[in-house]
């Protein structure tokens, strides 16, 4: 198949509903965002592993940094409490391993009872 037929035929399968609004753009500026700095920071620590480059602190919190403003913008967008998300986390991790990391409750672990507690309907 040539490259103009596979623009045609691939055409057929894209979504036409993608006509953002505002908080669509939002989210995927955040989501871009920090896909694009977290890639930076990936790229700052394999530097540091593999090529034994200094571990530059001033720059991973300009990354942490930068990461966490885009964060804010989802945040907004969707009206999430950002407090109220680490809390969950929390929650989710303790059903999840007790109180420490273990390989197996990690492999183990109930997703539906975690789906539960993020969405606030946790059963005791």
């Amino acid at each position: 198949m040539d490259i103009k037929q596979y623009l045609l035929e691939s055409e057929k399968t894209n979504s036409h509903l993608f006509n953002p609004d505002e908080r669509a753009k939002n989210l995927l500026h955040g989501s871009i965002g920090i896909s694009t700095e977290a890639g930076e920071l990936l790229d700052h620590m394999k530097k540091h592993i593999y090529q034994d480059r200094d571990l530059d602190v001033v720059n991973i919190k300009e990354e942490l940094g930068d990461i966490m403003w885009y964060m804010a913008i989802i945040l907004r967008a969707l009206n999430l409490d950002f407090e109220e998300i680490l809390d969950l986390n929390i929650q989710k991790l303790r059903k999840r391993y007790g109180e420490e990391f273990d390989e197996q409750k990690a492999l183990l672990r109930d997703l539906d009872e975690e789906r539960k507690i993020l969405e606030g309907k946790e059963t005791k």
